[in-house]
């Protein structure tokens, strides 16, 4: 029987870049990062959420043949990969100090009808969602 969500993919065209990335400037902790022959396994996660990680996978790396990795690294650069939502109890001040550590913001935070949310990128280009979710959720407003 399936218990949840273990481990998400996050492609990357450079293991410890993004591994910095999410280490030093969102403030996760590396939870592996085993050599395994012509690879590294590496795996990150938020310090408050045991049990879920995001195995940062290289772009270059094995299991993918030639076409499927051009394709790949062709939609990670353009930046339309989204690669999850994040979940914070303080989304404008969890922006104020994530965009002071460098990390790209290609939305301010917004109200929404679910809470509060901004999307940034990775050092890959993928996009994230921080959301703050409401405790009432409002669908009455028109918000297109």
């Amino acid at each position: 029987m399936i218990q949840g969500l273990g481990i998400a993919t996050v492609w990357t065209f450079d293991q410890q870049r993004t591994k910095a990335f999410f280490t030093e400037k969102l403030d996760f902790e590396v939870r592996s990062e085993v050599a395994m022959g012509e690879m590294t396994w590496v795996t990150v996660g938020a310090k408050e959420q045991e049990g879920v990680e995001l195995a940062l996978m290289s772009l270059d790396g094995p299991g993918l043949d030639p076409e499927s990795a051009e394709a790949l690294r062709k939609l990670v650069g353009k930046g339309v990969m989204g690669a999850g939502a994040f979940r914070t109890d303080d989304c404008r001040g969890d922006y104020e100090t994530f965009r002071a550590r460098g990390v790209e913001f290609i939305q301010e935070p917004q109200e929404r009808p679910y809470g509060i949310e901004a999307i940034f990128r990775d050092d890959s280009g993928n996009w994230y969602s921080l959301t703050q979710r409401s405790d009432e959720l409002d669908f009455s407003k028109d918000w297109a």
